[in-house]
């Protein structure tokens, strides 16, 4: 992965690996950068108030769902400052304890990853090698695999025994449909399945552990007392598992849809996980989480990483799936941010670029339309769920936060913040 060259001057030019070329933006005004309700305009540019407030260390808004910020500081932000403060030896020792403590012997294997093949993946699944288990590698099939999905997925199962399962592909179809006309989330079925399927394979197979990656409410902002889980409880699934309220039952009847189509996506019982003794937990809070340092060995290990999409920042992140794209438009229509925002303001918690280089480059590729995305053209995208055009951008509209965007709502509406 090309390294990103940050020059200062008067003008600021940033390395875009996406684009292969030096990308020249004039710089801001002397404002102070971390300014959480105002975004750096150019001089000639009058300042104005801004519909919602960016984190004053990060350039995420206060619109991202349950992400409280105390006095202007997201707390993603505030999580990863108390980092430094973890003992991670000791957290590294509860690992092993863990390990042991949840192993049957008659399985054959360890613990199980969740895994989507992509870099955190491929990280986790060597960090296990590494310390000497043998973990079982379970994908649940995404919704519209990509061919670099395809390759990286055979990639990772190079170093470890690899389970994929793949539900019913005209009733993932139409449930990637429902859920964009009924929540605006093509990927609802992924989230369910994600959360589902590795559980499933761990009480078939009798192997009570499995393996996610990071805590989001940790890495990426949540509520007060759910930044410090280690443990990913079914109650969690229920709360934080990306469903927006849409329940696999609220499906039945829809699209021709029976209850027999439905089990891949509805969480297990209560009653079947608790007496197999099945537990879920994070790897990254017993290993301090890096997504670049996981992009790195994941590269070194063979792993393909071409940007998916101009919208993204990282070209690393999210690429098996060819609806994604799609997933992080909806996500800035309602939000008013998008993937590169996320990206960039980890990237700033990393001391990798400013926030005053950061704004400017959401303000150039946050939320750009998916034109192609991971190789795949957006009308393959929408020939798969058999949605046309005009559907689609009236579903776009239905689900644009007006109040923080300037008319007219074209393929990528413009935040007033920057209008």
């Amino acid at each position: 992965m090309e390294e990103k060259r940050w020059l200062t001057s008067d003008s600021i030019e940033l390395w875009t690996p996406r684009r292969g070329a030096l990308k020249q933006y004039r710089r801001a005004p002397t404002a102070h950068p971390a300014s959480p309700t105002t975004v750096q305009a150019r001089a000639d540019e009058p300042q104005r108030p801004a519909p919602m407030n960016r984190c004053r260390n990060c350039v995420i808004p206060d619109t991202r769902p349950d992400t409280p910020f105390e006095d202007g500081v997201c707390s993603a932000c505030r999580s990863f400052a108390n980092r430094g403060r973890v003992d991670w030896r000791a957290r590294g020792e509860e690992f092993h304890t863990l390990m042991r403590s949840k192993h049957h012997p008659g399985s054959g294997y360890d613990c199980i990853v969740a895994s989507s093949g992509g870099k955190d993946s491929h990280w986790q699944v060597l960090k296990v090698l590494e310390l000497g288990y043998r973990p079982l590698v379970v994908t649940a099939s995404t919704c519209m695999l990509t061919p670099i999905g395809r390759f990286n997925i055979d990639n990772l199962a190079r170093y470890a025994d690899t389970i994929e399962v793949t539900p019913n592909r005209q009733v993932r179809a139409k449930l990637n449909r429902l859920g964009l006309e009924l929540v605006g989330d093509i990927s609802w079925p992924e989230h369910a399945t994600i959360f589902n399927t590795p559980w499933t394979i761990a009480r078939s197979m009798l192997i009570p552990l499995v393996l996610y990656g990071e805590n989001p409410q940790e890495a990426y902002g949540g509520p007060q007392g759910t930044t410090d889980a280690r443990a990913m409880t079914r109650r969690w699934v229920t709360e934080f598992g990306g469903f927006l309220g849409l329940r696999a039952q609220d499906l039945i009847g829809q699209k021709g849809l029976t209850e027999r189509d439905l089990p891949p996506y509805r969480p297990l019982d209560e009653r079947l996980v608790a007496p197999s003794g099945i537990e879920a937990h994070f790897i990254g809070a017993y290993f301090r989480w890096d997504s670049d340092r996981n992009a790195r060995v994941a590269a070194d290990h063979g792993m393909r990483q071409p940007l998916p999409t101009p919208a993204n920042w990282w070209p690393a992140e999210n690429l098996d799936n060819a609806m994604t794209g799609l997933h992080d438009h909806a996500m800035y229509r309602k939000y008013g941010y998008g993937r590169a925002a996320a990206q960039l303001s980890v990237d700033i918690r990393n001391n990798r670029i400013t926030r005053q280089e950061a704004m400017m480059a959401v303000r150039e590729v946050d939320g750009l339309f998916p034109e192609v995305y991971a190789g795949v053209p957006i009308a393959h995208v929408l020939e798969h769920i058999r949605m046309s055009w005009g559907e689609l951008m009236d579903l776009l509209a239905k689900f644009t936060n007006k109040d923080l965007f300037a008319q007219p709502y074209d393929k990528r509406p413009i935040l007033k913040q920057f209008a």
